[in-house]
């Protein structure tokens, strides 16, 4: 009866003991998983770019889509009949005035020349012999041995041969003018275009096109379309300035981004609008020794009508417009963020001037708004422009926008 109580006591003890390590090993799962979470960094505050706000004096200006043409345009045709038998110029290439161009065969007209010398020749003997006999005739009917009839008779024979030699004369002038016109010459000099006639071609001037066309390049001109609010925004620019139009600075930007380094003026503005396109139209002049333009580019210009004093700027990409009201994600030296509306301006290029709501020295956020939040912190990052598409980057200067710094955590 004594054994009993003693083994009783030994199972108990070896389930009390199994219990306990099981608690023991729950106990540690528990605490090791509030380790993990305990742990666990924090989110890191979102990575943006900023762009510190300057003040500097800002030029205001207009800009338009110019296209542009020769200052003068010959267009080139044939004065006569005949088959094209020499291009004398390489087409695109700068041509003098008077260079030949053309040739037409000059046979049938050499014919008609000699054809005319030899009828001046007649009628000039025949005027020869006329004033002759009018010489001897006049000196008789003075002393009545010849009748009046007689000397109205010779007179009027040499009238009459006088005139026929006129017109011979008038006839091989044609001829010889036709004959030059087989050599077509430039008239002015510019870049000749493209020949549109070949070799063996019959040409005469009833054809629908022209030969070729030469443009004066140096000036240039570029055509332009000024709608009513702007031409009232530049008419009254220069009445201010008191300033002619044409002392106006003008700045062409070509297709590739790049300015053109002479400076251009206005050259006219047509009398009124155009019906049908309600602007008027203009253009511009631009020298060009290098020959650099040429007709059929295209390009903007840009007239220069105001300096604005003490401008703030910032890129275009940080503003946001919303129902009417625009936006500034402002970082604060805590790197806050504060969402602060403002007023702004005109557009300067890839740019936005700000009237009033921000102050120089400013950090405004360009590039990752909206990640933000008003109030929340950020990485501040320095702006950088992203590179122009297709490798235009290299040509334009820019270097390419380094990638924004990856969150860690």
């Amino acid at each position: 009866m004594t054994s009993t109580p003693f083994l009783f006591s030994s199972a108990r003890r070896r389930a009390l003991g199994y219990a306990t390590a099981g608690l023991a090993g729950v106990a540690l799962l528990l605490t090791a998983g509030c380790g993990k979470k305990d742990e666990a960094a924090p989110t890191a505050p979102p990575t943006v770019e900023v762009v510190t706000v300057t003040q500097k004096d800002v030029p205001i200006y207009e800009e338009w889509i110019g296209s542009l043409d020769g200052d003068v345009n010959a267009v080139i045709r044939p004065q006569v009949t005949g088959y094209l038998i020499k291009q004398n110029y390489r087409e695109g290439d700068l041509v003098k005035k008077g260079q030949l161009l053309f040739q037409i065969d000059p046979r049938t007209f050499k014919a008609a020349v000699d054809q005319a010398k030899g009828l001046r020749a007649q009628q000039s003997a025949l005027y020869q012999t006329a004033k002759a006999n009018l010489k001897r005739v006049r000196p008789l009917a003075a002393k009545n041995a010849l009748s009046q009839k007689d000397l109205d008779d010779t007179t009027g024979a040499e009238l009459s041969a006088k005139a026929s030699l006129e017109a011979a004369e008038a006839s091989l002038e044609t001829a010889q003018l036709n004959l030059s016109f087989t050599r077509i010459t430039s008239p002015i000099e510019g870049i000749a275009g493209i020949a549109k006639a070949q070799i063996g071609d019959l040409l005469s001037p009833s054809m629908p096109t022209e030969l070729t066309t030469v443009s004066t390049v140096d000036p240039i001109k570029v055509y332009i379309n000024i709608s009513e609010r702007e031409y009232l925004v530049l008419a009254r620019a220069v009445q201010a300035e008191g300033k002619k139009p044409e002392q106006v600075p003008l700045e062409l930007i070509l297709v590739d981004g790049s300015v053109y380094p002479h400076p251009g003026s206005f050259s006219f503005l047509d009398r009124q609008v155009d019906p049908t396109t309600g602007t008027f139209k203009g253009a511009a002049l631009f020298p060009n020794p290098e020959r650099l333009l040429r007709p059929g580019q295209y390009g903007r210009i840009r007239a220069t009508m105001a300096v604005e004093k003490g401008a703030l700027l910032v890129p275009q990409r940080a503003v946001s417009e919303i129902q009417g009201k625009y936006l500034l994600a402002v970082v604060g030296a805590d790197n806050k963020v504060a969402i602060r509306p403002v007023a702004v301006g005109k557009r300067i290029g890839s740019d936005w001037i700000i009237a009033s709501g921000l102050k120089p020295g400013e950090k405004v956020i360009a590039e990752g708004t909206q990640k933000v939040r008003d109030g929340s912190v950020v990485n501040p990052q320095p702006f950088e422009p992203a590179a122009p598409a297709d490798g235009k980057a290299a040509a334009s200067g820019k270097k390419p926008a380094a990638p924004a710094p990856e969150s860690k955590g």
